[in-house]
Formats: structure tokens, sequence, C-alpha cells
């Protein structure tokens, strides 16, 4: 009998997968000493979206969150982080000071062992980051990533794997172990099992093996048993009400699985029941997105991994934007396919997914997303094909933006906005203190950072509210409506200028129109006519991340006055016309909608 271990994901990839990694720690880090209770030892403890998500969402400290876990799971516990090769845990790539100062912090705070990949599969991008994770004393798990196209196309295949795993023993990456990362769920069972074939074979019996896998497609517990029978020695599971649908399998349905097998999971399934009901009581109160609880068959066909998909759609209902969500996931298969077929996993196929998006709301093609862009043009290294030569021609039409061969490590290092001298001057413009800490919280983070560390974080977390309790009452003078558009309702609260819409807090400002249609705010701000001014409305809802510009300050037709972010994709917003900014109507980290008024330009 083979004893199989696994790494319990549910503190991770689950929040991830089913939430968008939208939580309070408070609300799970119980249930963690419970697991270890329960005789868990490996438990995936943070990095990938969750770090970035405590500064945007949950308004708390990740490298705090990370002592208090290490706390909860004892001293003894392996826990594990993800990290995105050059990205660590952010988008954009990083420079090497950056990278280096991640692995340095993550050994700090208590983690053990970090699973590092590179969505495009580029073995250059896992070099210096793996060095690091291995100098600062970590276990450093070098990871493949996987996925399935659709029938007819070429790209992921268990020869291309043998070729990168070929790649990585030829760089001389110091590893402890390997990761077959399929974050999509897609990968066919028979490829699984032939590629973990192939890869013992390689390293022969010493080398720990690793397959991760989604039951998004409902293919993971089929591939699960193929990499099992094929070699691997661990395998990431979960626990209720995190498991199943975009996250891993259940503890308990693995171990169903295997039971007559030659295989176990050396659990007492009793405390895993018990600790499953502690995990549903603790997170009772969350808002459960239907999408993450259900297989999709139609995954293979536009891979879209569990730890994306859920977050998109929490952004999506962020910017009132969710009945798009059918035509964004549609349009994912193109963006693939014409992207040279990185991998499906963040950040990458956060790149598909917003390109994806922007083909919908503006046409296809006709807006690239920058992510997308500078991946199709190799800033971010190379991919395993070739893009479509004419989305490279449009991206770099669009992006001002030539295609490079070079280290995106030496373009960042190059990169004044970028490293450890970019997020000091951050800091010391805002006063902070130059720790370590908030050095890497400014540059993975930026503004969103930076409002967190002067105690101006916002609360994005969803949870419902209970049934048994009565509906707040209104403060005085504010107005509680129902609202409904294209047959979807919206319960608003208005009060004091701002707009409580399901739970979401968004500034308001309500003025009366003159005969002639012309806003009051317009005649309010200007004292003379009307004609003069010019009314500047958002053209996406989202979010102001920042004003570039000051009232009273001259600016020029389509300079830019201010910065929106909508589904993490910054979008500029500029002046109509050649004149002076008599007015702003929103503020820094405010949520505004399609049609907001934004500012007021007046002409010279």
């Amino acid at each position: 009998m083979k004893k199989i271990n696994f790494m319990l994901t549910a503190f991770r990839d689950g929040f991830q997968s089913v939430f968008g990694a939208r939580v309070f720690s408070c609300d799970f880090l119980p249930v963690v000493e419970e697991a270890a209770a329960a005789g868990i030892e490996h438990f995936e403890a943070g990095g990938g979206a969750l770090f970035q998500a405590a500064y945007f969402y949950s308004n708390e400290d990740a490298f705090q969150v990370m002592d208090n876990f290490r706390k909860a799971a004892g001293s003894q516990a392996n826990l594990q982080t993800l990290a995105r090769g050059i990205n660590v845990v952010g988008l954009d790539s990083q420079p090497r000071d950056i990278i280096k100062l991640h692995a340095n912090l993550m050994k700090k705070h208590g983690i053990t062992t970090i699973r590092n990949f590179d969505a495009l599969n580029d073995v250059n991008n896992l070099i210096y980051s793996g060095k690091c994770i291995a100098e600062a004393g970590l276990n450093h798990e070098v990871t493949i990533t996987m996925m399935e196209l659709p029938p007819g196309c070429d790209g992921h295949s268990a020869g291309f794997y043998e070729t990168v795993l070929h790649r990585i023993l030829d760089s001389g990456i110091p590893y402890t172990s390997l990761c077959f990362k399929d974050a999509s769920g897609t990968s066919c069972p028979q490829k699984v099992f032939n590629t973990i074939k192939m890869a013992r074979k390689l390293l022969g019996e010493q080398t720990p093996i690793v397959f991760h896998s989604h039951e998004t497609a409902g293919c993971s517990v089929l591939a699960y048993k193929a990499a099992l029978e094929a070699g691997a020695d661990q395998i990431d599971l979960s626990i209720a009400p995190l498991s199943g649908g975009t996250c891993q399998p259940d503890i308990l349905t693995m171990w169903h699985a295997l039971r007559g097998t030659g295989f176990t999971l050396g659990i007492d399934y009793h405390k895993i029941v018990k600790l499953e009901q502690s995990l549903r009581e603790a997170l009772k109160d969350y808002f459960m997105p239907p999408e993450a609880t259900m297989v999709n068959p139609l995954i293979p066909f536009f891979p879209m991994p569990g730890g994306a998909l859920t977050a998109n759609t929490q952004m999506l209902r962020d910017n009132g934007l969710m009945d798009k969500y059918p035509e964004v996931i549609a349009a994912m298969g193109d963006v693939v396919i014409r992207g040279g077929y990185g991998t499906s996993v963040t950040p990458v196929s956060q790149f598909y997914f917003q390109q994806a998006f922007n083909n919908v709301m503006f046409g296809p093609w006709k807006k690239i997303a920058e992510g997308y862009g500078k991946m199709v043009l190799g800033y971010f290294g190379k991919t395993p094909s070739q893009p479509d030569p004419e989305i490279v021609k449009i991206a770099s039409e669009q992006l001002k933006l030539q295609p490079t061969s070079a280290n995106p490590m030496d373009l960042n290092d190059a990169n004044p906005a970028k490293g450890r001298a970019a997020a000091v001057a951050m800091l010391e413009a805002n006063k902070l203190p130059t720790t370590d800490e908030n050095i890497f919280i400014a540059a993975s983070c930026l503004e969103k950072g930076i409002a967190f560390l002067k105690g101006e974080g916002k609360i994005g977390v969803r949870k419902n509210v209970r049934k048994e309790q009565k509906a707040e009452k209104p403060a005085a003078g504010a107005k509680q409506l129902l609202v409904t558009i294209n047959g979807n309702e919206y319960n608003v609260k208005l009060d004091k200028g701002t707009a409580v819409i399901n739970g979401q807090n968004y500034a308001y400002d309500v003025k009366a129109a003159d005969g002639n249609g012309v806003s009051a705010l317009e005649n309010a701000a200007t004292g003379s006519s009307v004609e003069k001014f010019k009314e500047v409305h958002a053209t996406l809802p989202g979010t102001v991340i920042r004003i570039l510009v000051k009232p009273g300050e001259h600016v020029k037709a389509e300079q830019p006055i201010m910065i929106l972010e909508a589904m993490k994709m910054e979008t500029q917003v500029s002046s109509p016309i050649d004149g002076i900014v008599a007015k702003f109507q929103v503020n820094a980290q405010d949520q505004v909608q399609t049609g907001s008024l934004l500012a007021l330009i007046k002409y010279e």
C-alpha cells in the first residue's frame, strides 16, 4: 500500500477559486488550528491572488496573516505559497531586487515551501526566481504548467512538457520537488498519465512529483488516479465547502475513490468530516457564487482556471457587468489560440480574460489589454507557440511598443518605475516607513498598497445578510429603493452622497437639469454660460485609482486626467477638449458606473 501525500489547498486555492480570495483571516484561522489537530501537516497558506487580495479587498496585511497562520498550524507544519516566477505574487513582472525580496520575506514570515511556475513555461523565468527561493532556505517546488486545448490545436502535449522538463534540468535550477500544475483542470487523464510517467523515468524514484488540478471540467479525480498510477507522490486536495466545482477534489472524495486500490491517504475520515463541518460554519455568511459550485463541461473549449474564474466573476459583479460573463467566456478560445498558447493560469489567464472582455465590450481587437499585448510582444518571455502576426501588429500599434526577445528581468531592472528604489520613493512621498515589507507591498500592489498602508484601504468581501436578521433601518434622510434594470433587481440605499448597491458603496451625485437639459452642476461651477464647459463621463464602470491633474490646471485634448481600474486593467480618462479643469466629481478609490460624471473641463 503506497501512502499518498497531499496538500490541503482550502486556505489559499480554495478561497481564490470560490471567493476570488476575498476573505477575512479571523474567520478561517481557528479552522486551520483544528485542521492541524486533525493531523494535516501540509497547508497552502498564501501567495497567488491571496497576497494582493488581502490589501485590495480584506484590508488586512498579508504578512501578518502568514504569521498568524504559522501560529495556528504549528511550528512543524509545511506551509506552502504559490509564486508566479518573475511575477512573484502579482500580474506584472518584477526586477531582480523585488524577486529576491519576495523569497526572503516568505522565509521571514513562516513559509516552508514555494511552488514556483511560469505560465508561459519559459524556463528562463524560473532560473533566478528559483535560485532566490533556494538561497532563502526554502523548498523550491519547480513547476510545469498544463492545460488541454480544443480539438485540432497543438501546443500542450506530453512531448512539449518533456521538452520543458529537459530545459529545467539543463538549466541547473535548484529544486526539491517537481509539480505539474493544471489550473484549469482540463488536461485529459491519459495525457496526465503519459506526462507523469515520462517525468518519473527522467527523474528516477527519489524526486517527489506532485500533480495539481481542479474539478472545473469534471475530470480531476480521474486525472489524479492516472497521475498516481504513473508514479506521482502527492496530489492537492481540499475540504468542503471549498472543494469540487472550481476547486480541488475533496479529501473525502479522493479517499473514497482510492478505496480498494494500492493507494491510501492515511487519514482518519471521521476527523475530516468534523473539520468540514467546522469550515462550513466558519464560512456560512459568505456569498457563494453559483458558478464556483458546478462542473462546466465547456471549460475545455475555453480553459479558465478555477482560481481565475471566480476572481473575474466577482469583479464583473463589482462593476455591474455579470450579464456579460457568457459572452466573455465564449470569446476566450480565440484569444488563447491567437495569443501563443500560454497556459491558462494566472497571470496569463487574467490576460486572456481581459482581452476577451475587451473584445466583447469594444469589438474584436479594437482595444488590446496591456497584459495580453505585452505577452504577445514578448515582454513576459517566450510563448510556447508564435502568436498570430496580425495580433502582434495590432498590439504593437496600440501599445506603441515593439516586439522584443530581451530578458524581461533586464527590462524591468532598467525601468525606473519598478524596483526597490521606485517603491521607496512611493513610500517616502506618502511619509510611510520604508521597511522591507512596505517596500514589497508598494512594489506589488502600487496605489492600492499605499492606500492600505495609509489606512485608506477598502473592504470588498461579500457576505450574505442573514434572513433572520431585520433589514438595517435607513438613516434619517436615506432612501431605500428596489431598482430593476434589464430585468435585474438591485437593492439601493441613497445616503449623503453614497449609494449602497447590493452591499457595495458607490459615490454619486444628482443635480437638476435646466430647461435645455444642461446640468445645474455646470451652472453652479461657472456662474456663466454653460456652453463654455464640457462634462467628462465614465465609459466603463470601475474604480478611480489616480487623478493626474488638479482643478485649475490647463489640459490639452486627449490628455489623460485620471486612471480608472476595472477587471485589473487600467484605463485612461482623457480630456475631450483643450481647456481648464474646473471640477472633479470623484476622488481616488471611488467606485463609478458607466455614465458617471467624473469632471468638468472649461473651454479656453
